[in-house]
């Protein structure tokens, strides 16, 4: 599966998505890497204060990570949405 994720709010949509697929609870998803119920559950409401190691830490539990690349021109978001 593969997703453009523009904000905190559309990541945490994109990882209860993959979470969701896999068959998991938060419990479950979290447990490989000790992360709290509470603490997949702020990551899936797209808190814009995770800490990046958290939030890497939930990926490789999904089995996931980031690709970065360059918009391409129908990819550009309004600034409202910041």
């Amino acid at each position: 599966m593969e997703q453009v994720v523009t904000t905190a709010v559309a990541l945490g949509q994109a990882l209860k998505r993959v979470r969701e697929l896999k068959g998991l609870n938060q419990t479950e998803a979290g447990q490989p890497l000790n992360l709290s119920q509470r603490t997949v559950s702020i990551l899936e409401h797209g808190a814009s204060g995770a800490r990046l190691d958290t939030l890497f830490r939930m990926l490789a539990a999904l089995d996931l990570e980031i690709v970065v690349r360059t918009k391409l021109a129908n990819d550009k978001i309004s600034e409202d949405k910041w």
